[in-house]
């Protein structure tokens, strides 16, 4: 019988594949990407204190979850980072493709000043 693919399932277990590697440190913290349907969210996360260091998503925002919004969020989340002095992240793009939503939100954060 035919099994349908799950997607969401399948990219679950790329990011538990790809967390083995990435690790935030309080030098070099990770910048986590996790999107929806209809939102986007990027967090700036220190693994080894467990703790979140900044955080931004497109829910107050207009535009959603379509590529203005998600640069949009790239560019607020790289802001409240530097305000706290963090120049370089990880990057960890939850184990979606690097395209689209998620290209956007790197490039804004890239050109807010983050180094990854």
């Amino acid at each position: 019988m035919f099994k349908p693919v799950i997607k969401n399932k399948n990219r679950k277990i790329r990011h538990r594949r790809m967390r083995f590697y990435i690790k935030g440190t309080p030098e070099r913290p990770r910048l986590n990407v996790f999107r929806s349907n209809k939102q986007i969210y990027a967090q700036i996360i220190d693994d080894t204190n467990s703790v979140t260091l900044a955080q931004a998503s497109s829910l107050g925002l207009e535009n959603g979850a379509n590529i203005e919004g998600a640069k949009s969020v790239g560019k607020l989340v790289a802001e409240k980072a530097v305000k706290k002095g963090i120049k370089k992240v990880v990057f960890d793009r939850g184990g979606y493709l690097y395209h689209g939503r998620v290209k956007a939100l790197a490039d804004a954060a890239r050109a807010a000043g983050l180094e990854f």
